[in-house]
């Protein structure tokens, strides 16, 4: 739980957020409201850290109460490693609020607690999401999670370090990673490539890497993970980074957190990270570039997508006041005020073009073009979140001497397995 909360501490130090709500009392249209009060639920962050999210939430409800003022807005914050658990014992005690932030939402959707996209949102803010977005926030065929907090990663690199071990341009291959990564060894750099396989966000640099080679997660009815595209992942990392130590002492322990600092450091040469590492690396006056993760044989694979998510429940019975809160939310200047920053990408079709339009906005234009190929892990299945924990505690022995990507692949095949029947029980 504490990396958790580091991590997001890291994440609001360095992104900026207080400016991405300058433009919320544009959007919007006017309405009485019924009188109803919305409990919204959301992540809170440490309030010592400059950048705050409980602020921008402060300035949202402010600028949608301008457009209805006849809708209360109650906002109750909760520790971002507690968001979860609060949510699930809410809605066991059945006091589920209005409107929540979690990592979580599948459950809820498939036990009909939530409003679908279509009983909240007009018609063309049901269009303007991302497509690859909306579908993973898809249970039985209804868009549930609204994502929120959107990010895709890119490959980072240390131009100074790659200047001084004479290696050009960005790898385009793993091969040419692999050669990257020797040469920057050469000159003594001590992690030339990040392999961040920590039990913070293991699951994110797996699927990078198996998407990498055209594997995945799953396929198209369910889990799959010993399939022979995510073996010559796991055994590549294993016998091409990691037995030459090209990826640090222990990439099982390294986590995400824990790499941005040391990229920072110019300890690590290259690594997968978020546009949030930008910001950090500017104020740190590290040169840096970024590209697109490498493809095993060249060319450029799907990114992995990743979103935090909000959710509408239909207990307390304000169907109306809902749609109304977050139509505001995703709609036109407010969508894209609140995710044109280094620490949130627009979710929206009209929100992504809004920001691709401002020059202002440059450094962001690749991650966002990246955002409709996105791939995501299985979020929208209820048992994904037992299923992560596993990733978590198991795929980092795959590439340490030894290690045996073929077991842990079936073992995860086998948690995932146990994870559904304990799931539909």
């Amino acid at each position: 739980m504490a990396t958790a909360v580091r991590r997001r501490r890291f994440l609001l130090q360095t992104a900026g957020l207080a400016g991405a709500t300058a433009g919320l009392g544009l959007a919007g249209c006017d309405s009485a409201g019924s009188g109803a009060t919305l409990d919204v639920l959301v992540a809170s962050y440490d309030k010592s850290v400059g950048a705050s999210l409980g602020d921008q939430w402060d300035k949202v409800i402010a600028a949608f109460r301008k457009k209805h003022p006849g809708i209360k807005v109650k906002l109750e914050r909760v520790p971002f490693n507690k968001i979860d658990k609060t949510l699930a014992r809410r809605v066991e005690e059945g006091r589920e609020p209005d409107i929540a932030q979690s990592n979580i939402f599948a459950p809820y959707g498939e036990d009909d607690r939530l409003y679908t996209a279509g009983e909240l949102f007009n018609i063309s803010t049901q269009a303007d999401f991302i497509r690859s977005f909306a579908d993973a926030g898809t249970v039985d065929r209804e868009l549930y999670g609204f994502p929120f907090l959107a990010s895709t990663p890119r490959l980072f690199y240390n131009k100074e370090l790659f200047r001084r071990a004479r290696v050009g341009d960005a790898p385009a291959s793993w091969d040419e990673l692999r050669a990257a990564a020797e040469a920057l060894k050469a000159i003594g750099v001590k992690t030339p490539y990040g392999l961040q396989l920590g039990p913070e966000a293991a699951e994110d640099e797996a699927l990078s890497w198996m998407l990498a080679a055209g594997g995945g997660f799953t396929d198209l009815v369910g889990y799959d993970f010993e399939t022979q595209p995510n073996i010559d992942a796991l055994t590549w990392l294993r016998d091409e980074l990691v037995a030459g130590k090209l990826a640090g002492t222990a990439p099982e322990r390294l986590d995400r957190t824990e790499a941005y600092e040391q990229f920072l450091r110019g300890d690590i040469g290259m690594m997968i990270a978020h546009p949030v590492l930008m910001g950090a690396a500017d104020q740190a006056r590290l040169p840096y570039a970024h590209a697109p993760f490498p493809a095993k044989d060249g060319g450029t694979p799907a990114p992995i997508g990743l979103s935090d998510w909000l959710m509408a429940f239909k207990r307390n019975g304000h169907r109306k006041e809902c749609g109304a809160f977050l139509d505001f939310l995703y709609s036109g200047q407010s969508a894209a005020a609140y995710g044109g920053s280094q620490s949130a990408l627009p979710v929206t079709y009209t929100a992504s073009d809004a920001v691709r339009d401002e020059p202002a906005q440059r450094p962001l234009w690749p991650f966002i073009d990246q955002l409709p190929q996105a791939r995501f892990a299985p979020v929208n299945m209820r048992s994904w979140p037992d299923v992560r924990g596993a990733i978590r505690r198991d795929v980092g022995r795959a590439v340490l001497d030894k290690g045996d990507p073929v077991s842990v692949l079936k073992s995860l095949d086998d948690a995932a397995a146990k994870a559904e029947v304990a799931g539909t029980a």
